[in-house]
């Protein structure tokens, strides 16, 4: 048991090996365009082009991800599939239009490599087997796994999103406190997949009726996972890889521009602990920020909305308490390495 569990974190680590230079590059390039616009309208024509070739880094995130652990896997064969599966996970796919994310990411990864490792062990005709690790295989693992993934996964979870939304906007005109709650863990919980984008669309549609407590709420709760731990991996060098370390300063920089992906290869590699973690910490984020009336009027959290912000000083507390939270966590919860893992 201890040895397959050895081995899926293993292949777990071998796909954040290689995710992390695209949430670097793609993440910092989106922080700067972001940052020297003031805000999420870059009118610019040069910032306007660092976004779009930051958000193309940030959208290989989760592609790259599934398809290095699919790799890691069942070697070359199991490579495009993962990709393929990846870019599903992370698009909206099914009659009900969902993207599952990195948690998608992950888990398809792990499905399209071991199916992978399976076909490959199928006799086939002589004739057949140059085809099979560039082609069949391949073919076989995308087209399986992903036809599942849309009618099985994405396709009913459409019905639940619109539940959501609707449930989250009745919510606003109740208690703060579980209202706060609920948006800090939704927007935590996977870190720009579908519970993520739920609540942080509903934020954004309430704030063009004019109240933008909800942004406010969801503004701390965006940049709390990235700073948290981009700091824990700084303070607690014995817990994180020199990888982790390394991703945690460009962390940092991603979550006060209201990057919460910036926390992806820390959950990916160990997200039993890291995401209850973070989770808490933008709970509570969201609480001090929903009882204090802060509101965000910009469809954009982390600390770049601060001119726009109402009781920013209360909004910048909540996020520095919230990161707190997350480093301390770290500290009870995260087990040291015995030594760094590099692929």
């Amino acid at each position: 048991m201890n040895k397959a569990l050895s081995q899926i974190k293993n292949h777990a680590m071998t796909g954040v090996s290689y995710m992390i230079p695209t949430v670097t590059v793609g993440g910092i390039l989106l922080a700067i365009a972001l940052a020297f616009s003031g805000g999420a309208n870059v009118t610019n024509p040069l910032l306007a082009n660092i976004e779009t070739i930051g958000s193309a880094g940030m959208a290989m995130l989760v592609p790259v991800l599934a398809g290095y652990i699919s790799y890691s896997i069942a070697g070359r064969p199991g490579l495009v599939p993962g990709l393929v599966l990846g870019y599903l996970a992370a698009n909206p796919v099914g009659s009900g239009k969902i993207s599952t994310g990195f948690l998608g990411g992950l888990l398809l990864g792990f499905a399209a490599g071991y199916m992978a490792k399976w076909v490959k062990t199928w006799k086939v005709p002589a004739f057949l087997k140059p085809l099979m690790p560039i082609i069949i295989i391949p073919l076989i693992v995308a087209a399986v796994i992903g036809l599942l993934y849309i009618y099985v996964v994405a396709a009913p979870l459409g019905s639940l999103v619109t539940f959501i939304q609707v449930w989250l906007k009745g919510m606003s005109t109740g208690s703060t406190v579980i209202l706060s709650i609920i948006i800090g863990c939704m927007i935590s919980f996977d870190m720009g997949g579908p519970m993520n984008k739920i609540a942080y669309t509903t934020a954004v549609a309430l704030i063009a009726t004019g109240d933008g407590r909800l942004m406010g709420m969801a503004g701390v709760a965006i940049c709390i996972p990235p700073i948290g731990l981009g700091i824990a991996s700084l303070i607690l060098r014995n817990k994180f890889t020199s990888e982790e370390r390394e991703s945690g300063k460009a962390a940092i920089v991603m979550g006060a521009c209201g990057i919460t992906e910036g926390a992806i290869p820390f959950a990916a590699t160990d997200p039993l602990r890291v995401i209850p973690s973070i989770m808490l910490g933008s709970a509570i984020g969201s609480v001090i920020a929903g009882l204090a009336s802060a509101t965000d009027m910009a469809p954009l959290g982390g600390l770049l909305v601060l001119p726009v912000v109402h009781q920013r000083l209360i909004y910048f507390a909540a996020v520095i308490i919230g990161a707190a939270v997350v480093v301390l966590m770290m500290a009870l919860l995260k087990k040291r390495i015995k030594q760094n893992i590099n692929v």
